[in-house]
């Protein structure tokens, strides 16, 4: 039997992740301590870049493999997870972005739910009944849902301090995920969920880590600074430059213009290996419903209500998406 864990490599998948394996490590102990053999720790791991979501094309798996995939489209990888199921492996899959037509199989156990206000890492809490919730809360402050980090917060003894130190470790988190490739990334989805899972909280990473915590705060604010600087070609419409630094902030620059106006919708752009465009699309905050109806429209877009992307806009179609743009917001 082999286990594959297959994650977003933004906040939300690692920190779903992180979760999951703690939960499993303390099992282990437990069975340890009661003189049982426990499985083996090592997970093959598949994961990439925060647009990097047909990852179930990477496993190829054979009956009684176990595979767990978080914070992954089902929609998108709707043909893999097919193939899996037939092949007689057992998927445990979480998710919250649109997953089509669920398959109805006795080897899938799927947890979806695709509310505005939920992440991945928020239902693999639920799933967990809040064991390991300062990492939820973190995943959720990455994926901008900051209203609900704070309720789950409201579980914990959190001071004010520790809630906006947990704050910016997830939204770091989910700024280095950002990329065309793993090279314009700071640390690798794999390297930062390995660090991460060594550690029950959050909190402790940041004690034990604190120079991976420094160089993305660094890293972050010298590509927001420049960010600032490019101007709109349309009302919440920016491209940014073609360079690694605009690919790694393009996710968290568009969660910033929306925080910052609330009630306007926003679209990033920037520049693919194919010579079009990638697009981050956040709807207002005040309404955060239709950016998937969108970019769904297109024929590589996917995502969820509350934020969504194109993966490919051909460059002689930015009109057509700036008026479909302009209608749906």
């Amino acid at each position: 039997m082999q286990c594959y864990d297959v994650f977003n490599g933004d906040a939300d998948g690692i920190c779903a992740l992180v979760q999951l394996r703690l939960n499993d490590a303390e099992i282990k102990d437990a069975e340890a301590a009661d003189g049982l053999e426990a499985c083996p720790d090592e997970t093959i791991l598949v994961t990439g870049v925060k647009r990097d979501i047909n990852l179930l094309d990477r496993v190829i798996a054979k009956d009684g493999d176990i595979i767990t995939v978080l914070d992954i489209s089902m929609r998108t990888n709707a043909d893999d997870v097919r193939r899996l199921l037939a092949a007689n492996a057992d998927l445990f899959y979480v998710d919250h972005h649109n997953p089509g037509d669920i398959p109805k199989h006795r080897n899938l156990h799927a947890i979806i739910d695709t509310r505005p206000n939920i992440c991945t890492s928020l239902l693999v809490d639920d799933w967990l009944e809040g064991a390991y919730r300062e990492w939820a809360v973190v995943a959720a402050f990455g994926d901008n849902l900051a209203d609900a980090a704070i309720v789950a917060a409201r579980t914990l003894d959190i001071s004010a301090d520790k809630l906006t130190k947990l704050k910016s470790l997830g939204e770091l988190i989910n700024y280095n995920a950002y990329g065309r490739d793993i090279s314009d990334l700071h640390f690798t989805p794999k390297y930062l969920y390995k660090q991460c899972v060594q550690y029950k909280t959050p909190s402790a990473f940041l004690s034990g880590k604190p120079e991976i915590f420094e160089k993305l705060e660094t890293g972050y604010a010298e590509d927001m600074s420049r960010a600032r600087n490019c101007g709109f070609v349309a009302p919440g419409v920016t491209i940014l430059d073609d360079t690694s630094w605009a690919r790694r902030i393009s996710g968290s620059f568009g969660n910033i213009l929306a925080v910052e106006n609330p009630e306007r919708a926003h679209a990033v752009l920037t520049h693919n290996a194919e010579g079009g465009y990638l697009i981050s699309v956040r709807p207002p905050k005040n309404n955060p419903h239709g950016a998937d109806k969108l970019c769904l429209s297109f024929p590589t877009g996917g995502g969820r209500a509350a934020a969504a992307g194109i993966n490919h806009l051909p460059k002689d179609d930015l009109d057509g998406f700036l008026a479909a743009f302009k209608t749906a917001f």
